[in-house]
Protein backbone atom coordinates (compact mmCIF):
# COMPACT_ATOMS: atom_id res chain seq x y z
CA UNK A 1 0.00 0.00 0.00
CA UNK A 2 1.08 3.37 -0.95
CA UNK A 3 2.15 5.58 1.37
CA UNK A 4 2.69 9.49 2.00
CA UNK A 5 4.72 11.58 4.02
CA UNK A 6 2.96 14.59 5.65
CA UNK A 7 4.98 17.56 7.10
CA UNK A 8 4.01 18.69 10.57
CA UNK A 9 5.01 22.16 11.15
CA UNK A 10 3.85 23.56 14.04
CA UNK A 11 1.75 26.52 14.80
CA UNK A 12 3.41 29.93 16.26
CA UNK A 13 2.01 30.97 19.31
CA UNK A 14 -1.41 31.99 18.90
CA UNK A 15 -2.17 30.71 15.96
CA UNK A 16 -5.06 28.45 15.40
CA UNK A 17 -7.82 27.50 12.36
CA UNK A 18 -10.81 27.16 15.29
CA UNK A 19 -13.10 29.63 14.20
CA UNK A 20 -14.41 30.06 17.72
CA UNK A 21 -13.39 32.56 20.50
CA UNK A 22 -10.97 30.15 22.15
CA UNK A 23 -9.47 33.17 24.05
CA UNK A 24 -12.53 34.20 26.48
CA UNK A 25 -12.32 31.02 28.91
CA UNK A 26 -7.68 31.47 29.17
CA UNK A 27 -8.63 34.87 29.73
CA UNK A 28 -11.76 34.79 32.18
CA UNK A 29 -9.66 32.16 34.43
CA UNK A 30 -6.66 34.66 34.36
CA UNK A 31 -8.97 37.47 35.49
CA UNK A 32 -10.56 35.09 38.02
CA UNK A 33 -7.67 33.29 39.34
CA UNK A 34 -5.61 36.34 39.55
CA UNK A 35 -7.36 38.35 41.14
CA UNK A 36 -8.29 35.80 44.16
CA UNK A 37 -4.74 35.26 44.47
CA UNK A 38 -4.29 39.18 44.85
CA UNK A 39 -6.81 39.17 47.30
CA UNK A 40 -6.36 36.89 49.62
CA UNK A 41 -2.38 37.83 49.56
CA UNK A 42 -3.56 40.96 50.55
CA UNK A 43 -5.81 39.59 53.11
CA UNK A 44 -3.66 37.14 54.74
CA UNK A 45 -0.85 39.90 54.96
CA UNK A 46 -3.45 42.35 56.72
CA UNK A 47 -3.69 40.49 60.35
CA UNK A 48 -6.83 42.11 61.09
CA UNK A 49 -10.45 42.40 60.42
CA UNK A 50 -10.98 38.63 60.00
CA UNK A 51 -13.03 38.00 63.19
CA UNK A 52 -16.41 39.80 63.79
CA UNK A 53 -17.96 38.74 67.34
CA UNK A 54 -18.44 34.66 66.79
CA UNK A 55 -17.51 34.90 63.06
CA UNK A 56 -13.87 33.92 62.20
CA UNK A 57 -12.47 34.46 57.89
CA UNK A 58 -12.08 31.09 56.73
CA UNK A 59 -8.88 32.35 55.22
CA UNK A 60 -7.77 32.31 59.33
CA UNK A 61 -9.16 29.06 60.59
CA UNK A 62 -7.82 27.35 62.53
CA UNK A 63 -6.22 30.65 63.81
CA UNK A 64 -3.50 28.72 66.11
CA UNK A 65 -2.03 32.25 67.46
CA UNK A 66 -4.09 35.40 67.36
CA UNK A 67 -5.47 38.10 68.89
CA UNK A 68 -8.96 36.97 68.63
CA UNK A 69 -10.59 34.53 71.17
CA UNK A 70 -10.71 32.31 68.51
CA UNK A 71 -7.18 31.95 68.92
CA UNK A 72 -6.54 27.81 69.98
CA UNK A 73 -2.53 28.84 71.72
CA UNK A 74 -3.08 32.40 72.90
CA UNK A 75 -1.89 35.51 71.60
CA UNK A 76 1.47 35.98 68.95
CA UNK A 77 4.23 33.32 69.55
CA UNK A 78 7.83 35.03 70.83
CA UNK A 79 9.66 32.82 68.29
CA UNK A 80 7.89 34.77 65.14
CA UNK A 81 10.56 36.71 62.95
CA UNK A 82 10.44 40.46 64.47
CA UNK A 83 11.23 41.03 61.11
CA UNK A 84 8.38 39.48 59.68
CA UNK A 85 4.66 41.47 60.41
CA UNK A 86 2.15 38.36 62.48
CA UNK A 87 -0.51 37.11 60.72
CA UNK A 88 -2.48 34.13 61.79
CA UNK A 89 -3.14 33.35 58.49
CA UNK A 90 0.65 33.16 57.05
CA UNK A 91 0.56 29.69 59.66
CA UNK A 92 -2.10 27.89 58.02
CA UNK A 93 -2.72 28.76 54.33
CA UNK A 94 -0.10 27.22 52.94
CA UNK A 95 -2.41 24.31 53.17
CA UNK A 96 -5.61 25.06 51.79
CA UNK A 97 -3.45 27.10 48.97
CA UNK A 98 -1.45 23.65 47.98
CA UNK A 99 -4.34 21.62 47.42
CA UNK A 100 -6.08 24.49 45.52
CA UNK A 101 -2.28 25.08 43.18
CA UNK A 102 -1.70 21.54 42.86
CA UNK A 103 -5.59 20.44 42.22
CA UNK A 104 -6.00 18.53 38.51
CA UNK A 105 -8.82 20.58 37.48
CA UNK A 106 -7.04 23.94 38.40
CA UNK A 107 -3.43 22.63 36.86
CA UNK A 108 -5.00 22.84 33.40
CA UNK A 109 -6.80 25.87 34.14
CA UNK A 110 -3.75 28.32 35.24
CA UNK A 111 -1.31 26.14 32.74
CA UNK A 112 -3.55 27.54 29.93
CA UNK A 113 -4.88 30.97 31.33
CA UNK A 114 -1.25 31.97 32.69
CA UNK A 115 1.52 30.02 31.06
CA UNK A 116 -0.06 29.06 27.75
CA UNK A 117 0.82 25.85 28.16
CA UNK A 118 -1.28 25.56 25.63
CA UNK A 119 -3.85 28.85 25.67
CA UNK A 120 -6.29 26.24 24.12
CA UNK A 121 -6.83 23.28 22.41
CA UNK A 122 -5.07 23.70 18.84
CA UNK A 123 -3.70 26.83 19.85
CA UNK A 124 0.03 26.91 19.29
CA UNK A 125 1.90 27.81 22.17
CA UNK A 126 5.13 30.24 23.00
CA UNK A 127 7.82 27.05 23.94
CA UNK A 128 9.17 24.35 20.91
CA UNK A 129 8.94 21.61 23.78
CA UNK A 130 6.79 19.63 26.36
CA UNK A 131 8.33 17.51 29.39
CA UNK A 132 5.17 17.13 30.94
CA UNK A 133 5.12 16.88 34.58
CA UNK A 134 7.54 14.64 34.49
CA UNK A 135 10.12 16.78 35.22
CA UNK A 136 11.52 19.71 37.81
CA UNK A 137 9.76 21.80 38.59
CA UNK A 138 6.27 20.19 37.71
CA UNK A 139 6.50 16.89 38.90
CA UNK A 140 6.04 18.12 42.38
CA UNK A 141 2.61 18.47 41.06
CA UNK A 142 2.21 14.97 42.34
CA UNK A 143 2.30 15.68 46.13
CA UNK A 144 -1.32 16.60 45.46
CA UNK A 145 -2.33 13.47 47.33
CA UNK A 146 -0.33 14.68 50.45
CA UNK A 147 -2.35 17.95 50.27
CA UNK A 148 -5.37 16.12 50.07
CA UNK A 149 -5.66 14.65 53.33
CA UNK A 150 -4.37 17.82 54.69
CA UNK A 151 -7.64 19.54 53.80
CA UNK A 152 -9.69 16.98 54.64
CA UNK A 153 -8.33 17.86 58.13
CA UNK A 154 -9.65 21.41 58.02
CA UNK A 155 -12.90 20.41 57.23
CA UNK A 156 -14.78 19.51 60.22
CA UNK A 157 -12.65 22.85 61.92
CA UNK A 158 -15.01 25.07 59.28
CA UNK A 159 -17.94 22.96 60.43
CA UNK A 160 -16.88 23.66 64.11
CA UNK A 161 -16.69 27.48 62.84
CA UNK A 162 -20.31 27.12 61.58
CA UNK A 163 -21.35 25.74 64.83
CA UNK A 164 -19.77 28.73 67.04
CA UNK A 165 -21.37 31.18 64.30
CA UNK A 166 -24.85 30.33 65.47
CA UNK A 167 -23.76 31.30 69.41
CA UNK A 168 -24.05 35.39 69.95
CA UNK A 169 -23.38 37.35 72.99
CA UNK A 170 -26.64 38.59 74.35
CA UNK A 171 -24.98 41.81 75.44
CA UNK A 172 -24.52 40.09 79.41
CA UNK A 173 -21.66 37.60 78.74
CA UNK A 174 -24.05 34.87 77.79
CA UNK A 175 -24.33 32.95 74.72
CA UNK A 176 -27.62 32.32 72.91
CA UNK A 177 -28.44 30.43 69.94
CA UNK A 178 -29.10 32.59 66.40
CA UNK A 179 -28.59 32.93 63.21
CA UNK A 180 -27.17 35.75 61.12
CA UNK A 181 -25.79 36.21 57.93
CA UNK A 182 -22.70 35.30 58.45
CA UNK A 183 -23.64 32.29 60.20
CA UNK A 184 -25.35 31.25 56.27
CA UNK A 185 -22.51 32.71 54.35
CA UNK A 186 -19.92 30.28 56.42
CA UNK A 187 -22.03 27.34 56.56
CA UNK A 188 -23.15 27.77 52.35
CA UNK A 189 -19.06 28.10 52.24
CA UNK A 190 -18.26 25.36 54.45
CA UNK A 191 -20.55 22.62 52.23
CA UNK A 192 -19.03 24.04 49.27
CA UNK A 193 -15.53 23.60 50.31
CA UNK A 194 -16.82 20.06 51.32
CA UNK A 195 -17.98 19.16 47.95
CA UNK A 196 -15.00 20.58 46.62
CA UNK A 197 -12.47 18.44 48.73
CA UNK A 198 -14.58 15.49 48.58
CA UNK A 199 -14.91 15.10 44.90
CA UNK A 200 -11.52 15.72 44.82
CA UNK A 201 -9.59 12.69 42.10
CA UNK A 202 -6.99 11.79 44.79
CA UNK A 203 -9.95 11.34 47.15
CA UNK A 204 -12.19 9.33 44.78
CA UNK A 205 -8.78 7.25 44.16
CA UNK A 206 -8.76 6.46 47.97
CA UNK A 207 -11.91 6.07 48.94
CA UNK A 208 -11.85 3.69 46.25
CA UNK A 209 -9.13 1.44 47.84
CA UNK A 210 -6.43 2.60 45.48
CA UNK A 211 -7.00 -0.08 43.42
CA UNK A 212 -7.67 -1.06 39.54
CA UNK A 213 -10.54 -3.68 40.22
CA UNK A 214 -13.21 -1.80 42.44
CA UNK A 215 -15.90 -4.47 41.29
CA UNK A 216 -13.77 -7.20 43.31
CA UNK A 217 -15.25 -5.14 46.40
CA UNK A 218 -18.59 -3.99 46.44
CA UNK A 219 -17.86 -1.49 49.55
CA UNK A 220 -15.07 0.15 47.86
CA UNK A 221 -17.12 0.39 44.56
CA UNK A 222 -20.36 2.22 46.64
CA UNK A 223 -17.93 4.50 48.19
CA UNK A 224 -16.31 5.25 44.76
CA UNK A 225 -19.19 5.50 43.41
CA UNK A 226 -20.51 8.36 46.10
CA UNK A 227 -17.45 10.62 45.73
CA UNK A 228 -18.06 10.46 41.85
CA UNK A 229 -20.90 12.39 42.22
CA UNK A 230 -19.30 15.08 43.37
CA UNK A 231 -16.32 14.89 41.06
CA UNK A 232 -18.58 15.13 38.08
CA UNK A 233 -18.68 18.77 38.97
CA UNK A 234 -15.34 19.78 40.28
CA UNK A 235 -14.99 22.38 38.04
CA UNK A 236 -18.03 24.04 39.81
CA UNK A 237 -17.36 23.31 43.12
CA UNK A 238 -14.01 24.34 42.73
CA UNK A 239 -14.67 27.88 41.16
CA UNK A 240 -18.36 28.09 43.84
CA UNK A 241 -16.11 27.57 46.60
CA UNK A 242 -13.27 29.66 45.35
CA UNK A 243 -15.85 32.58 45.45
CA UNK A 244 -17.48 31.44 48.43
CA UNK A 245 -14.26 31.50 50.53
CA UNK A 246 -13.47 34.85 49.37
CA UNK A 247 -16.84 36.66 50.13
CA UNK A 248 -16.82 35.00 53.73
CA UNK A 249 -13.59 36.92 54.16
CA UNK A 250 -15.27 40.17 53.00
CA UNK A 251 -18.35 39.85 55.06
CA UNK A 252 -16.86 39.50 58.01
CA UNK A 253 -14.34 42.21 57.31
CA UNK A 254 -16.88 44.74 56.45
CA UNK A 255 -18.88 43.81 59.71
CA UNK A 256 -15.50 43.95 61.46
CA UNK A 257 -15.08 47.51 59.78
CA UNK A 258 -18.29 48.76 60.62
CA UNK A 259 -19.13 49.28 56.87
CA UNK A 260 -21.94 46.23 57.01
CA UNK A 261 -24.04 44.85 60.07
CA UNK A 262 -24.45 41.66 60.79
CA UNK A 263 -28.57 40.66 59.62
CA UNK A 264 -29.76 38.57 62.40
CA UNK A 265 -32.47 36.35 61.11
CA UNK A 266 -33.26 34.44 64.32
Amino acid sequence: MPSIDVPLTRRGFGQTVRPDSWWVVPLLTFLGLGSFVVYVTWAAHSGTHYHFGNYLSPFYSPELWGTSKHAWFGPPPLWWPSIIPFSPALLILWAPGGFRFTCYYYRGAYYKAFWADPPSCSVGEPRKSYCGESAFPLILQNIHRYFCLVALFFLPILGYDVWKAMWFDNGAGVEQFGIGLGTIILAANTALLACYVLGCHSFRHAIGGGVDKLSANATRKKCYDGVSCLNRSHMRYAWASLVSVALSDVYIRLCSMGIWSDWRIL
